[in-house]
This record gives C-alpha cells, structure tokens and sequence, in this order.
C-alpha cells in the first residue's frame, strides 16, 4: 500500500460524496467495542483490546481496497497516520512524560475544598499549557490526596468535566479545535473576548456543583483511619527542570502555527510540512530530557507507569483511522449521507442557527475528534474567519463552545478524558464505564448546556 501511495491530493481528498452511510459502522463498532467489552466480556478486552481495535480498522481498509484499489487505501492510511495520528500521538507523549515528572510534595488531603482548589488551579492552567497539559499535570496530586477517600470516581469525573475539557476555550493553547480555528485565521484572544463568560459561567456551575456533591459524600463517608502516602514533609514540587520543559512544549505548538517556510515534503502521497517535523521531532526529544533529566524517584513517587498512555495508543489509532469516512461523510454537507445534518443548522432563510451549530458541533465532538468536527462546522458556516469572527460571532463562537465544551460528554470526546480514566485505573480507582460516565454528562452537563443555549445562542 504504501509503495503505490497516490498524489497527496488522493491522500487528504477522500470524497465523502461516494460514501454511504454503511462505511460507519467500524466507527460504530469501535465505539461500542469500548464502551460495552470492558463491562461484558472484561476477561477478553482486557488482554485483547489492541487486537479488537486492530481488527475494526481491517473492516475498514479491506473493504475500502477492495472498492477502490492499494493505492488509494495506502494514500487514505498513511495521511491519517502522519497528517493526524501520530501528530496527535506526539504531543500526548511528550506531555505525559513531562508532567509526569514533576511530584507536587506534602500531605495533601483531599477535602472537598482542597479538591476543588485543585481543580481550579488546572482550569486556570487549562487555556495556557492545553486540557492535556493541565490534565497530566494535576491529576496525579489530586489523585494521591484522595488516597484516604472511599467515594473517589466522582472526584475524576468532575475533574475531566472541568480540566480537561471547560477550561480549555479560552485560548488556541487551550484545545485543539480553537488552534485550528488560530491556524484558519481566527484572531489568538478571539475566544477569549467572545467565549469567556460562557467558560466562567459553566466553570464556576461545575465546581459549585462539585464542591456540593464531594461535601456530602465527605460527610458521609470520612476518611480512612490511615493515610496511605503520608508524607510528614512541608510543601514542595520536585521534578522542576520539566515545567521549563512544558513551556517548551507550548513554544513548540505555538511555532508549528505560526512558522511559514513554505517547505515541504512528500512522503507516500502526503505531504508533511517542515514545521510539523520540526515540531514532533524536537516533542520526542522534550520527552527525552525528561527522562533523562528528572530522578528516578520523582517518576516512582507519581507512580509513573506507560501502561496508561499504551492504551491511549492503541485505541486512539483506532478511533482515528475507522472515522475517516464518517468525516468525509460530514465535509460532504447536501452530497454526502448526512445531508441531514446540514440542513438542520440552517434557518429556512439561508443564515446560520448558532443554537444549532453549538448543539451539533457538541454532539458529534463527543464521538468523533473534536479538532475536525470543528473544522466540518467551520467550514459549514463560510470559512471565512474575517466574517465569522464580526458578523457571524456568535456562530463561530456556538462552534468554539460546543466543540470544547461537549467534549466531555464521553471518554472518547477529548482526549485527556481517556488519559484520566486510564492513569486513575492504573492506580486502582473504579472508574464509571462508558455508559455510566455518559449518564454523569446527562445529568450534570446537559442542564448546563441548555441554560447557556437560552441565554448565549438563541
């Protein structure tokens, strides 16, 4: 496949137009694969999940070079590979590696005040070093001062809801979408100016809510009579040469952005731009020095352990590559399959319904990588950044909002969720299953979103 690669254009051009709606049911599988195996059949996802991923992904390159031929199989592969996976895949690393180096010393107790400080010190942190960034960094010490609590999942949920996903709108820093918006032309302080009272607004709800809920589950329940890492030892953060490291990562992004060479190459049909190669391989290198750099003590401490990223790895690779047509699906607007979709985020008179983009924006970010459903709905209203950003505002701010905001819906709408959920697990917390985190969205977030639709996008 990869030796009859075709043209870049075949790579990144797979016409959503010829699809049907049948070529979404590997993403489908996938995501069903996820959200019931682990519950139903625990014994055999566990061991096996990799090969269960690997084998929705063959239901999607086999059939597909069996319509079409090698080449264009090849092309569609290796441009989600380099153009998106493995981009994506980097900077996660290089992230956990990093944050997962620095140990924020002394005896934390996870109180519902200290929980909440926690949290509001990684969503303030969230749209300046990314919902991942934060994310890794801050889970760790909320995790250990929580060690001595029996009711703890709650504690994880709220912190995805908040973390890695709320926080995260106020910058291009903060998510990916809003840095594909940055790299389309949208002004850097835009969302800032036109999103934050939404952020504070549902910010400060989240952690009202969850200062309430942890308080009666405090009440409720105490602490454990003893303290499973006690640590007698004042304050500190140790590990810190990694946050000039996590500055470095930011640099690194932002320079990807902003750094036009106009160099590129070509490798099997997709064409990789001198600043992304600069960028994954100087973030392989940032995750190097950390290594390197930070005492091997420091990582024993935060219970540093590869297995949650391994997971990430392999599920995302194929989250990814079985969604392929499902976007090429919604880039298609009235000629693809869900032409539906389209017509419903626009008013009988031609002009775009914000209520609507938030809403659907939302909803498929919550299944599908919000960083191209972003894009899908950008483009649905124009592209035009200068128009979106003056007379369509609060179209390209229901579009900022949902793609971020919603992310949170399920584990797989972002990915710091997952990366929470697998680093939780691996230090023994029962996290709520796939469905059981949806319903937690249901019943916290959706109330919340809408409120904000009444007041901010009707």
């Amino acid at each position: 496949m990869l030796l009859g690669a075709g043209s870049a254009a075949q790579a990144a051009g797979l016409d959503g137009r010829t699809l049907s709606a049948w070529w979404g049911l590997p993403f489908a599988g996938m995501l069903l694969s996820i959200a019931i195996l682990p519950l139903a059949a625990p014994k055999v996802w566990h061991p096996h999940f990799g090969k269960i991923t690997a084998g929705w992904v063959l239901l999607v390159l086999l059939p597909f070079a069996l319509v079409h031929d090698l080449a264009s199989t090849g092309a569609m592969l290796v441009h989600t590979l380099l153009g998106e996976y493995l981009p994506f895949i980097i900077l996660l690393t290089a992230l956990f590696t990093v944050a997962g180096g620095i140990y924020i010393r002394g005896n934390l107790h996870g109180s519902p005040g200290m929980n909440a400080a926690l949290m509001g010190i990684g969503a303030v942190l969230a749209s300046f070093m990314g919902t991942t960034g934060a994310s890794m960094l801050m889970i760790r010490p909320l995790i250990r001062a929580n060690d001595n609590r029996k009711h703890v999942a709650h504690v994880m949920v709220f912190f995805i809801f908040i973390v890695s996903n709320a926080a995260g709108s106020l910058t291009p820093l903060g998510d990916p979408p809003l840095f594909l918006g940055f790299l389309k032309g949208v002004d850097f302080f835009w969302t800032a100016r036109h999103v934050f009272p939404q952020t504070l607004c549902l910010v400060g709800a989240l952690l009202l809510l969850f200062y309430v809920l942890d308080g009666w589950f405090y009440r409720q329940e105490g602490v454990k009579p003893y303290d499973p890492t006690p640590d007698t030892r004042g304050f500190a953060i140790e590990g810190g040469i990694n946050f000039l490291l996590l500055g470095a990562v930011v640099a690194l992004v932002l320079m990807s952005g902003i750094w036009k060479p106009g160099i590129a190459f070509v490798v099997a049909g997709t064409e990789v731009g001198l600043p992304q190669l600069v960028r994954d391989v100087a973030l392989l290198a940032v995750a190097g020095l950390s290594l390197a750099l930070t005492r091997r003590q420091v990582r024993d401490a935060n219970q540093f352990s590869w297995a949650p990223m391994q997971e990430v790895a392999k599920l995302f690779a194929g989250i990814f590559i079985t969604m392929v047509p499902v976007l090429a699906m919604l880039k298609a607007g009235e000629a693809g399959a869900f032409a539906a979709v389209t017509r419903a985020v626009t008013a009988p008179d031609g002009s775009p319904l914000p209520w609507a983009y938030f809403w659907f924006s939302g909803s498929l970010s919550s299944f599908l990588d919000n960083a191209p459903t972003y894009l899908v709905f950008f483009n649905l209203a124009g592209g035009d950044p200068a128009v979106l950003m003056t007379t369509l505002a609060p179209t390209l701010a229901a579009i900022s909002a949902g793609s971020v905001f919603m992310g949170a819906n399920t584990y797989i709408g972002n990915a710091p969720n997952f990366m929470v959920k697998a680093i939780a697990e691996d230090r023994g917390i029962r996290m709520p299953s796939f469905f059981a985190y949806m319903a937690w969205s249901i019943v916290v977030l959706v109330p919340l979103f809408v409120v904000m639709t009444f007041v901010w996008f009707v």
